[in-house]
């Protein structure tokens, strides 16, 4: 097939393209430069342009053989409202008329799992944006990750240094499958020709039971052989740090951005990243799909002995 990939830089995007060219897909990423420190893949179309300007893509783009499919991967790096919206939903909204005057027929969105319960501007963006996806007559594939490996690598370094892991409450209020770049990106190729992930809401993650904070620093303690200690925070800290954050955004530009941040940190404190079942108002681990093999825990045995941890980049909260 071929594909049309935007968000080919980032951490998934990278992933999903290895993943593309190793299924034997013909790729064009739209990417605003060259980046000398991650070496191209060779065999790959690059085009040199805004990805969230589609009305500066070159005319030629769309020329000769037509693309089967566009698969975005991109979304807000901060998760500040104004980032979001022109990102998550404008950038996007911009795209879809785009892609479907030009004929493509499918396209395949990286999505996240938290706007199933959306309090924050980034998933109002995201939703909003799903359902002009859902309305368009385009064949859709929603792809609706869990947590991933990188999200929850912030406290390597700190446990590293002998500190202990930061958990909010008891550490068990909370839980999710994380799953791995590399799954996630086999996961979002499959849906070019698996019928059952079109047309569909797809909530995924890794293999394996869910996880709470508690198992996951027991978890990092364990592969850094080193007895686990943990510092418990409550969550009403966080209520306080957003009210002065929020009573100072009103003067402070900065002070709100930092505001909006500390509202991310708390919805993830708080909420599991599950599928939410309405009937019972209560997260799931039964009814939150699993794909993959890589587990997270793996991951973290890795990291121990040096691996290259993967960049968490500007959104990353803890």
């Amino acid at each position: 097939m071929r594909i049309l990939l935007l968000g080919s830089t980032g951490t998934i995007g990278a992933s999903t393209l290895r993943a593309l060219i190793a299924k034997g897909h013909a790729v064009t990423c739209i990417v605003r430069t060259a980046h000398p420190d991650s070496p191209m893949p060779t065999g790959v179309a690059w085009v040199y342009a805004d990805p969230c300007q589609p009305n500066a893509w070159p005319d030629s783009l769309f020329d000769g053989e037509p693309f089967d499919a566009v698969i975005s991967c991109m979304a807000s790096r901060t998760g500040h409202p104004k980032d979001a919206w022109a990102v998550d939903h404008d950038a996007h909204l911009a795209i879809l008329n785009t892609v479907k005057a030009a004929g493509i027929g499918h396209f395949i969105l990286l999505s996240a799992i938290c706007v199933q319960k959306p309090q924050l501007a980034f998933q109002k963006a995201k939703l909003r944006f799903e359902q002009a996806l859902m309305a368009s007559g385009m064949t859709y594939s929603i792809v609706r990750p869990t947590a991933y490996f990188k999200s929850l690598s912030g406290q390597l370094e700190r446990v590293k240094n002998g500190k202990a892991f930061l958990v909010f409450g008891d550490g068990l209020g909370t839980a999710c499958k994380p799953i791995s770049d590399r799954d996630l990106a086999d996961y979002l190729t499959g849906c070019l020709t698996d019928p059952n992930r079109q047309q569909k809401i797809l909530p995924i993650g890794g293999p394996g039971d869910a996880i709470t904070p508690i198992a996951q620093g027991e978890a990092l303690f364990k592969a850094l052989g080193q007895p686990a200690r943990f510092t418990h925070v409550p969550v009403r800290l966080l209520d306080v740090i957003i009210g002065v954050l929020s009573v100072m955004g009103r003067l402070f530009p900065a002070a709100a951005d930092k505001a909006e941040l500390a509202k991310i940190g708390r919805y993830y404190a708080t909420e599991s990243m599950l599928v939410w079942d309405p009937q019972t108002n209560q997260y799931s681990a039964d009814a939150t799909p699993s794909h993959g093999r890589d587990h997270l825990f793996d991951a973290y045995a890795d990291w121990a002995h040096g691996e290259a941890v993967p960049e968490r980049r500007e959104h990353a909260v803890f």
